[in-house]
């Protein structure tokens, strides 16, 4: 498993897997493996990484609902009742300004 297109994976002692990997995330989605890290970090009295904030936010996950299979023939039609209107799009350096302003709890207020 050490191509370059597929994720190493090892057993660890304890039962555990480990698994690398890069995943790319949303500015948004950072600050909140920040805000799990330090609330982590708080109650178990010593430095947390992102990696473990990502791991423990895995590990509490309520389990996915087995996936039903439907005949084609019970499925209803798919209708569209509502539109929802696209969000502006932001800009990377904007996207990860808000990030850092909601991580330090600055957000919402002017600074000159």
């Amino acid at each position: 498993m050490t191509d370059a297109g597929n994720p190493q994976l090892q057993a660890l002692p304890d039962g555990e897997a480990q698994l690398s990997l890069v995943v790319r995330l949303q500015w948004e989605d950072v600050a909140a493996l920040g805000q799990e890290a330090t609330r982590l970090a708080a109650r178990f009295k010593r430095p947390v990484t992102l990696d473990e904030a990502a791991a423990h936010r895995l590990r509490m996950r309520p389990p996915a609902a087995p996936v039903k299979t439907v005949p084609q023939e019970r499925t209803p039609p798919a209708v569209a009742t509502t539109t929802v209107s696209p969000l502006p799009a932001r800009s990377p350096q904007e996207q990860a300004r808000q990030a850092i302003e909601r991580i330090n709890g600055t957000a919402g207020h002017e600074t000159a």
